[in-house]
């Protein structure tokens, strides 16, 4: 391909929509070439192992795809919670608020839910962490291809909500999935990352650097017994992502624009090619609703994480002093929860280290992660539906101009909708006034805010 042709290639792939299509593609591919006559040499190729066995790297190909290449999604994902705690909305502790608790309480309730539904049924509890993680390719890619007409701060919400999500799914699989831990091999993994760190703190530039030491660092972190992502992770958080003067972009921004690309348009994609093809018949799927650990997944993604994230939401703004942007609406933040019922990408893989010892029940709950993950993309889709429809509406009367004047008539003060729009913005106002003397009228613990 020419350069022109690889640019508009590689602005293709840093697109959220066509990351989104393309982790869909893959997930389809993968689902008919298990359930066809094909299926063995599905089997055959994601099982075939390859790798230096000396240094405890003969694996096969599907471990490859989810304890390699997803390390580059990873890393994709700590750049962009780095780059949101220095100059995004995680920077501002009091913007930053509601989507964290959102975050928390949309990992808390699914693993409630999961948990109860397997105590009641006699189920495993090994799979509580499963609905926990949400899909941020897949959540965005769904918001863009829907909500073209919604306000912004709703995507700034999602995205910091599944930044947040994905850092304590990442603690989650480092403290709960880690088994054994060779000490060598992690501590030879953290001093690469020391030296990793120590490079770019000088400023020492040059690809031939950092991918060879970013490979070692991810092969002590594997023999280590942690999972290997973590290793994505740590060096994503360690890139710089805000601009010196006279930077036109930070060295984090500028290898997220890198490898962006390769993230959306291979890793990801090979990780859902060899994890999502499972064995699709009548009677899996009817086990999916019928067994307390499929059914406990599916019950997370789709009613855990909406009533979680929502309702955290909600409480935070009423307990304390944390409002929601005034752009957005309830209504709004409840389709965002039910989107964030797509797991996908980190729940499949914490599915298969969850079951790890038991391959038949790895492959239910990977069904259970599509059918949860594939109801809440679409209950989210009509939801948002419903909210860009209604957000259309008010565009089109905003930008209104009968008179031809060149002035929308809502901002014309002899207009009826200039008077409706200004009896709106002081209804809101009141209603915030309101709220806010309710919250300090709340009598005092003894602490720094309300009880």
């Amino acid at each position: 391909m020419s350069l022109p042709e690889r640019n508009y290639l590689a602005d293709l792939l840093r697109t959220e929509t066509v990351g989104g299509v393309l982790l869909l593609a893959a997930a389809v591919i993968a689902l008919l070439w298990a359930n066809t006559p094909l299926g063995d040499s599905y089997e055959a190729v994601r099982g075939f192992h390859l790798g230096p066995a000396s240094l405890g790297l003969d694996l096969s190909v599907q471990h490859w795809a989810a304890d390699g290449l997803l390390a580059v999604f990873f890393f994709v994902a700590g750049i962009e919670l780095k780059r949101e705690l220095v100059a995004g909305e995680l920077r501002d502790p009091k913007a930053a608020a509601l989507p964290v608790v959102a975050a928390l309480c949309g990992m808390l309730m699914p693993a409630l839910v999961y948990t109860v539904v397997n105590t009641t049924g006699g189920g495993s509890l090994d799979g509580w962490a499963v609905p926990t993680a949400t899909d941020i390719a897949f959540a965005l890619a769904v918001l863009a291809v829907i909500g073209t007409s919604l306000p912004s701060s709703l995507r700034a919400f999602l995205l910091t909500l599944a930044v947040v999500d994905d850092l304590f799914a990442i603690l989650i699989i480092a403290v709960f999935f880690t088994s054994t831990i060779n000490f060598w091999a992690l501590g030879g993994a953290a001093l690469g990352l020391v030296v990793f760190y120590v490079l770019l703190r000088k400023g020492v530039r040059g690809w031939y650097v950092y991918v060879p030491l970013a490979l070692v660092i991810w092969g002590l972190m594997y023999n280590s017994g942690v999972h290997a992502t973590i290793a994505g992770v740590a060096m994503g958080l360690m890139l710089r992502c805000h601009r010196r003067e006279g930077e036109p972009h930070s060295p984090g921004e500028h290898i997220e624009h890198l490898v962006r690309p390769l993230s959306a348009g291979l890793a990801v994609p090979l990780f859902a090619l060899f994890s999502a093809g499972v064995s699709v018949s009548g009677g899996a799927l009817h086990e999916v609703f019928t067994k307390p650990e499929t059914l406990g997944v599916v019950l997370g993604l789709v009613l855990g994480k909406a009533v979680g994230i929502f309702g955290g939401t909600w409480l935070t703004t009423r307990l304390t002093r944390a409002s929601l942007n005034p752009e957005l609406k309830w209504p709004d933040v409840f389709a965002v929860s039910a989107l964030a019922g797509i797991g996908f990408t980190v729940s499949l893989l914490i599915g298969e280290l969850a079951f790890s010892s038991d391959p038949m029940l790895t492959d239910e709950i990977k069904a259970a992660v599509l059918t949860g993950s594939l109801i809440a993309a679409v209950l989210a889709t009509v939801l948002l539906k419903i909210r860009n429809a209604k957000y259309r509406r008010l565009y089109e009367e905003e930008n209104r101009d009968e008179d031809l004047d060149g002035i929308p008539d809502i901002y014309e003060e002899d207009s009826p909708a200039y008077h409706l729009r200004m009896a709106a913005l002081h209804e809101a106002k009141a209603a915030e006034h309101r709220r806010r003397a309710e919250v300090a009228a709340t009598p005092d613990s003894g602490q720094d805010g309300p009880a």
